[in-house]
């Protein structure tokens, strides 16, 4: 979350929409996500705002 700057609550929103990565379950009261996944899906945003940028 820190990573990310998003609450908690937006990111399992966006987990339930399809469109953050999922987590991976560490006991049945913790979950941590692949460090890789969330760069790449942090990049991805990135990617589709400079798009939005060349297009206006």
């Amino acid at each position: 979350m820190d990573y990310t700057g998003l609450a908690r609550s937006t990111i399992y929103k966006y987990i339930a929409e399809g469109t953050f990565p999922r987590p991976v379950s560490l006991g049945s009261r913790a979950a941590a996500w692949v460090e890789s996944e969330v760069q790449e899906w942090i990049l991805t945003r990135i990617e589709e705002r400079d798009a939005q940028s060349a297009t206006v």
